[in-house]
C-alpha cells in the first residue's frame, strides 16, 4: 500500500518562506511526475509545480521566480521551497506523485495523493 505524508506547513508572515516536504512510502518501483497542488477556500485545486523524472519543472505563473521544486529520488521525496510569501498562497498544499508498484505480479501505473499541510500567510 502506498502512502504519501507531507510536512512542513503552518502559519507565516507576508514575505516569509516555508519548505514543504511529501515523502512516499510502499512497494514503489518508479515515480514519474511529483507535484504540487494547492486548494484556497471555495476555489478549485490547482496545481503549483510539477517535477518529472528527468528534473524538468513547471510552475504556475503566479509562483514563478518564488517558488522551487525539487525531488529526491533515492528517498521518494519531492520538495517545495516557497519564499517571498503573500496571503493569497494561503491554501491547504496537496503533493501526487504518478507512481509504478508491483502487487501480485502485476505492475501498476496510477496517482497518489497526500492528506493536505495547510499554508496560511498572514498580511
Amino acid at each position: 500500500q502506498v502512502q504519501l505524508v507531507e510536512s512542513g506547513g503552518g502559519l507565516v508572515q507576508a514575505g516569509g518562506s516555508l519548505r514543504l516536504s511529501c515523502v512516499a512510502s510502499g512497494s514503489i518501483l518508479r515515480i514519474n511526475v511529483m507535484g504540487w497542488y494547492r486548494q484556497a477556500p471555495g476555489k478549485q485545486r490547482e496545481l503549483v509545480a510539477a517535477v518529472s523524472s528527468d528534473g524538468t519543472a513547471n510552475y504556475v505563473d503566479s509562483v514563478k521566480g518564488r517558488f522551487t521544486i525539487s525531488r529526491d529520488n533515492a528517498n521518494n521525496t519531492v520538495y517545495l521551497q516557497m519564499n517571498s510569501l503573500r496571503p493569497e498562497d494561503t491554501a491547504a498544499y496537496y503533493c501526487k506523485m504518478n507512481l509504478q508498484t508491483l502487487s501480485g505480479g502485476y505492475y501498476y501505473t496510477a496517482d497518489y495523493w497526500g492528506q493536505g499541510t495547510q499554508v496560511t500567510v498572514s498580511p
